[in-house]
């Protein structure tokens, strides 16, 4: 597998068409939360609790990478992550964004294991990756098995 690079430098070795060639595996890390607050509306100094109660208004996170995709690497081995607290609807909410987001793979995960547990969902298949006890004790992470599962898949 080649060096894990970001989005700049893929965009530097776009060919004329604008697209980059050979086989190209986009791992879209896992974003850290569903909204933000825009920097234009964070204040400079801290809030002041006699101001009374605090309300804050979030924009949404853009989850759309499909530019990158269908301009930069059209062929491109694409896996985002689904990150959830509930476990009743992780996995369903993982088969909804590969269908929607149109990717070749998204790993599940509950906040509570997510650094001893994922699941890798495909379009034709569930895969749980665990780690034992031992491998723990190895200070492996959980993030080797996903990328050693991922590439397996990419070049099969």
């Amino acid at each position: 597998m080649g060096p894990a690079v970001g989005v700049g430098h893929v965009r530097q070795h776009q060919g004329p068409t604008g697209s980059v060639a050979g086989p190209l595996m986009f791992y879209l890390a896992a974003a850290m939360s569903d909204f933000y607050v825009p920097v234009s509306e964070t204040p400079e100094y801290k809030i002041q609790s006699s101001g009374g109660p605090l309300q804050i208004t979030t924009k949404m996170v853009s989850k759309n990478a499909s530019p990158l995709v269908k301009d930069c690497a059209p062929k491109a081995f694409i896996i985002s992550f689904k990150l959830e607290t509930d476990p009743s609807i992780v996995i369903n909410r993982a088969w909804k964004a590969l269908e929607v987001y149109q990717r070749q793979a998204v790993v599940a995960n509950l906040l509570e294991s997510r650094q001893s547990f994922m699941v890798i969902i495909t379009k034709d298949s569930e895969t749980n990756l665990l780690l034992s006890g031992k491998e723990t004790e190895k200070y492996i992470e959980i993030e080797e098995k996903i990328v050693d599962n991922l590439q397996s898949r990419h070049t099969a």
